[in-house]
């Protein structure tokens, strides 16, 4: 990863390695998702393990400059790649600035959220606003509320105003509320719906369940359950499991039609049961939220991952879409559960991703599949969430659990700081 940092007006990598191929600095070079910011959060495992060489200081110093200087000019709010992402970047780094984003973000919203330039016609109608939570409202109100409770004075503001959106674009469904990931009165086609955590009603419901709980604002628990019991509707329970579908309708794209990963699957929609259950709520459709967080963990376990089943089933080892996320998660429910078949199970995807690394001289990188391509095995990927950063924060996490068992340090993150012992969960100041 080091390996693959440039400079140009500041630090920046590309998505991948391809070779000898002289890379160009690629569109959203700064964010979590494949950028600089996710260079960070290894930063910050890292720092547990051992002191920073110099190279490393020098990265993340560059790191919090460059992200500070573009805060004043930023457009971009999402959590995957805008003002979200530099608030967790910059809490990360201890760097400061964070209250400055905040803020920015406070300048920037309109009465229904945040103006976007990635979504337009034909599909979707000029002024698209988008309520999920990797590229809309609900990732700005998960970064509100990480601000506040790292101690960014007016993030109050901020949670409120985008809680209010999301109350506002509830669609009440008869099974309870529910949320597509851009709204239909902005689309011209039918919508897909993508009810998992990254683009759909686990993920929306999942920050009104913590905004709730943080905010002393019943109505937004109200809204969350309503979420949830209409998502539990959409899913499988068999074998004591539960998955929702990736799609609905499904079977219009040439994929499985559930996976079980941090986006779009099991894994992640498990983090809406404990921001529940950290809302005090008891009862989802007849069983209490942390026995819809066990059902969720019990359909990973069930699936055969990390095995690829068959072409397109777990070609990926990355924190977005593949085995280092699935296994934080697990990790995370370790420490906060004790369940000892969660340590296992994480233990050996982490042993799963070290035989599938691919080492060149000094270097340790990993290739994903997409067998639909003619060349079906992928470049090294460089970033947080489908490449070499994403999975070694889990590597380095993982041995120091082995090393210090349940002693072991926990870093809490703006996306999972909930499922951890309520001993790590950051407090307002």
């Amino acid at each position: 990863m080091l390996d693959q940092v440039r400079w140009e007006d500041g630090p920046w990598v590309p998505e991948s390695v391809v070779g000898a191929e002289v890379p160009e600095v690629p569109r959203y070079r700064d964010g979590l998702h494949s950028g600089i910011g996710g260079l960070a959060h290894v930063l910050a495992e890292i720092r547990l393990a051992r002191e920073w060489s110099t190279e490393e200081r020098r990265l993340a110093e560059a790191i919090a400059e460059r992200l500070n200087g573009r805060v004043p000019t930023e457009t971009d709010y999402t959590f995957f790649d805008g003002l979200v992402s530099t608030i967790g970047v910059l809490i990360a780094l201890e760097a400061g600035g964070a209250q400055v984003a905040v803020d920015r973000l406070v300048a920037l919203a309109t009465p229904d959220g945040w103006p976007q330039t990635t979504l337009g016609p034909p599909r979707f109608l000029p002024g698209t606003r988008v309520s999920d939570l990797t590229l809309g409202t609900a990732g700005v109100l998960l970064g509100a509320l990480w601000a506040r409770r790292t101690g960014q004075a007016d993030a109050r503001e901020l949670s409120d105003l985008a809680a209010d959106v999301l109350v506002a674009e509830m669609q009440t469904v008869p099974t309870g509320g529910d949320w597509p990931s851009v709204p239909p009165r902005f689309r011209t086609d039918p919508a897909t719906r993508m009810p998992n955590f990254s683009h759909g009603v686990a993920g929306v419901a999942t920050t009104l369940a913590l905004a709730g709980a943080e905010l002393g604002r019943p109505d937004l628990t109200r809204a969350a359950v309503r979420g949830a019991e209409h998502l539990v509707t959409l899913g499988d329970t068999a074998d004591e499991g539960f998955v929702v579908p990736r799609h609905i309708p499904g079977h219009r794209f040439d994929e499985d039609e559930v996976t079980y990963n941090w986006c779009h699957g099991a894994a992640g929609t498990s983090l809406l049961f404990l921001a529940l259950d950290h809302a005090g709520v008891e009862d989802i459709a007849g069983a209490a939220p942390r026995e819809w967080h066990r059902r969720c963990l019990r359909s990973v376990r069930a699936s055969g991952l990390p095995a690829r089943l068959h072409p397109g089933f777990w070609d990926n080892d990355g924190r977005c879409c593949g085995t280092a996320g699935v296994g934080e998660i697990f990790l995370d429910s370790w420490h906060r559960s004790g369940e000892a078949d969660d340590l296992r199970f994480a233990t050996h995807l982490a042993d799963t991703i070290v035989e599938r690394a691919e080492l060149d001289g000094p270097h340790a990188y990993w290739r994903f599949i997409e067998h639909r391509a003619p060349d079906p095995l992928l470049p090294p990927g460089v970033g947080w969430n489908q490449g070499a950063a994403g999975i070694v924060a889990f590597l380095f996490r993982a041995d120091r659990v082995r090393r210090d068992g349940p002693e072991a340090v926990t870093i809490p993150r703006m996306d999972t700081w909930w499922a951890l012992p309520p001993t790590n969960h950051p407090t307002v100041t």
